[in-house]
């Protein structure tokens, strides 16, 4: 057996959402910080995430996180977020699924009832409490990055689909928010290949006419997430499909997408502080989310949000590249 590279990981999904996170193989990525890094990982080390989100390793809605050491005295550990569409400042589902893997492996201290566990994010410090009984990891609380509303009730021309409404947050990540009504869809799975057409346009359009950029945080400055409203959806209880270029869906609830929605629910004084909001995603798996405190973001009104959720590992495996492999950044199908 021939390997040039060789990864070693732990696979686990969150309320759906794969995980894959990277233990070994990698080293350390060059940079003062973790956002230092992931911008040198993009630039010089991308062919790593493609080898290990892409098909045949992945697929096409892979999602995975990179273990690091962290680069603030504060943390215990570091991450870089990799997926399909490329490098988050943060993910959600991935923090959940990354602090499950390190209480199920050891790789932390674990004390019962709660473990925490504090991470070195590109994005910022994530605290992630995990629920703990007889050494499972029962569920974990993330603590999430500040999240704030970057415009609220806009209108964006967009080919093919004429003038949307639509509002922007960032919860980690940049979200478009987007009610199914507005572009004629029904929040129905049988549908999922029009609301994804649907997703990209809008994408696309606000990239091209009106991208957004983080105040604080380099090289964060588009949007590539579509949060589709369900109808009947309130502070209460929440519903969407959310389509992520370059055209897939998020199978959890998504954890930033919650932060964000959370953020815009609280801009429009629709959802108070410290009131639980469930956020559902396409497949029927829930986040419960909570908005703890007020802050700013580049003299912006933002909130300090929470999402628990619940993650499992899968799998322990090594992923090679035999040097004859004609596919050694994988593909895309």
């Amino acid at each position: 057996m021939r390997s040039s590279r060789m990864f070693t990981a732990v696979d686990s999904h969150t309320e759906g959402m794969p995980t894959r996170v990277v233990t070994g193989g990698m080293g350390v990525i060059p940079g003062a910080t973790m956002n230092e890094k992931r911008l040198h990982f993009m630039e010089h080390l991308d062919d790593v995430r493609l080898l290990l989100m892409n098909e045949p390793r992945g697929h096409a809605a892979m999602s995975g996180a990179i273990l690091q050491p962290s680069t603030r005295a504060d943390a215990d550990w570091g991450v870089v977020y990799i997926e399909v569409s490329g490098c988050l400042p943060m993910c959600g589902h991935g923090t959940i699924g990354v602090a499950t893997v390190l209480v199920e492996t050891g790789m932390v201290e674990v004390v019962e009832p709660v473990t925490t566990i504090r991470l070195d994010t590109p994005a910022g410090l994530v605290i992630a409490r995990v629920a703990v009984s007889d050494g499972h990891a029962d569920s974990v609380t993330i603590e999430n990055v500040p999240a704030y509303v970057e415009r609220l009730d806009a209108v964006i021309e967009v080919p093919g689909y004429g003038r949307v409404p639509y509002s922007l947050a960032f919860g980690g990540n940049f979200y478009a928010m987007v009610d199914l009504d507005a572009v004629s869809l029904p929040f129905d799975r049988s549908r999922q290949n029009d609301i994804i057409e649907a997703g990209l346009a809008i994408m696309a359009a606000i990239n091209e006419q009106d991208a957004p950029r983080h105040p604080e945080i380099d090289g964060v400055d588009h949007c590539h997430h579509v949060e589709f409203i369900a109808p009947g959806s309130d502070a209460t209880l929440s519903r969407h499909a959310m389509a992520i270029h370059p055209g897939w869906f998020d199978r959890s609830p998504c954890g930033t997408g919650t932060s964000a929605r959370m953020a815009e629910l609280w801009a429009r004084g629709e959802l108070a502080l410290d009131t639980d909001f469930v956020n559902e995603s396409f497949i029927g798996s829930r986040f419960v989310g909570r908005l703890l405190r007020t802050t700013e973001v580049g003299g912006r009104p933002a909130v300090i949000p929470t999402i628990t959720g619940r993650a499992w590992v899968t799998g322990i495996g090594q992923y090679l590249l035999d040097p004859s492999d004609p596919f050694p950044t994988g593909f895309q199908f």
